[in-house]
């Protein structure tokens, strides 16, 4: 074995830098001369932070109005069903959270696909004859943005493609872009309650395509698909041996490369690991219910308060807690665009709602259904007043204006 020496030393009356040099065999290993980069400062932003672009965040805040002073500002825009308090957490979770964090058995590490006995209770929630699920089919994340982020790096690399719907969810092609993967973007149908055009998206895949993105039901749409149109879905698939990412609110597919990427964080929260088999178990079903029933009163609400006005086409949802709404812009000519539109809204009425250029989709946007019943009539209304206010025929339609 060679025989090593450690010298350490400081220079003059400089900090106490430690500067080691190690001989090993006689031989030094300070290099004579240093070679590479240049000693200069050069922190530059790396590739995949110059090609990170969230659309939402590029147009809400580069939005400068101001609300009318007057009105109270109601905000039909983010889908957070707790601003408002009108939904809120049921007292089991809060409960078992807090016996989580009481018993001290979670306020260290946990394995980073998450703890063995907390994967177990997702298996059995989530398990059925026709689709059996065990704890090594389960991995935990840190929210539904880190399952979408692993799932793409396994699933397609630099240079691959991926296919998101449009109107869709805008972090898929955030975060796909950032990695280097290319969008292609597969069209939702309005007039057929946002189905998938089947056609145009089996047009799209070629020999690139490293996966399909399902989001059902869907943000911003509110929409479900039916059983029939799913199975034409897995149909296209299967015809074209692509793999299907399914966002179905906290569900995806999983696959086996992920518990290696998984390891490149310490894994997700323990403390809501402990609570999971009494949120699971013990939340009851009422709550489920209420909240449900609360999002389908306010959707019909919102619907049908909205169909009545002129120059307003809203989709009816059928999940989730958005609504999207057409807009006719040959009837609001003043208005360049969507954004323009939901510019001048929150300007005079007080009410913001998110464009659905944020989704590719423009001349639409997007409501969300969480407020208090009294807020969404009140915002409804200011809609109409406003659209009331900037409405204007069409040429050559005078006579239906008339009507």
């Amino acid at each position: 074995m060679d025989p090593y020496m450690i010298q350490m030393s400081s220079k003059g009356n400089l900090p106490s830098i430690l500067d080691v040099h190690v001989n090993v065999g006689g031989r030094s290993s300070v290099p004579g001369k240093m070679k590479g980069r240049k000693a200069r400062w050069s922190v530059r932003p790396s590739d995949m932070a110059k090609k990170t672009f969230n659309p939402i965040r590029a147009i809400v805040d580069n939005m400068k109005v101001k609300p009318n002073p007057n009105k109270t500002m109601i905000s039909l825009s983010i889908g957070d069903p707790t601003v408002f308090g009108n939904l809120p957490t049921d007292p089991e979770v809060t409960q078992a959270m807090k016996d989580a964090l009481d018993s001290g058995k979670y306020n260290g590490y946990a394995p980073s696909i998450g703890f063995l006995s907390s994967r177990e209770e997702i298996a059995s929630y989530y398990h059925c004859p026709e689709a059996p699920l065990e704890a090594k089919d389960v991995i935990l994340t840190s929210g539904c943005s880190q399952a979408i982020d692993l799932c793409l790096a396994v699933l397609a690399n630099p240079g691959q493609n991926i296919l998101v719907p449009r109107p869709g969810f805008s972090l898929y092609k955030t975060l796909a872009e950032s990695m280097g993967i290319e969008v292609k973007l597969y069209n939702l149908l309005p007039e057929k309650s946002w189905e998938i055009d089947l056609k145009q998206l089996e047009y799209l895949i070629d020999e690139k395509t490293a996966c399909l993105i399902v989001n059902n039901p869907s943000n911003p749409c509110g929409s479900v698909f039916s059983k029939r149109h799913l199975q034409k879905i897995l149909a296209v698939a299967a015809r074209q041996c692509v793999p299907i990412l399914a966002d179905e609110i906290y569900g995806d597919m999983i696959r086996d490369g992920l518990v290696k990427l998984s390891q490149r964080i310490l894994g997700p929260c323990t403390i809501v690991q402990g609570a999971l088999k009494s949120i699971l178990c013990r939340t009851p079903g009422e709550f489920y219910h209420n909240t449900l029933s609360f999002l389908k009163s306010n959707a019909d609400l919102c619907y049908g308060a909205l169909a009545a006005i002129p120059g307003l086409r809203p989709v009816r949802p059928s999940g989730a807690m958005y609504l999207m709404v057409g807009i006719e812009m040959e009837h609001f000519p003043e208005f360049e665009n969507d954004v323009e539109f939901t510019e001048r809204l929150v300007a005079e009425q007080s009410v913001h709602c998110l464009p659905a250029t944020c989704f590719e989709y423009p001349n639409f946007i997007r409501v969300v259904i969480t407020v208090p019943e009294v807020m969404m009539l009140e915002a409804c209304s200011r809609i109409q007043e406003f659209c009331e206010q900037h409405y204007h025929c069409a040429e050559g339609s005078q006579e239906e204006c008339d009507k």
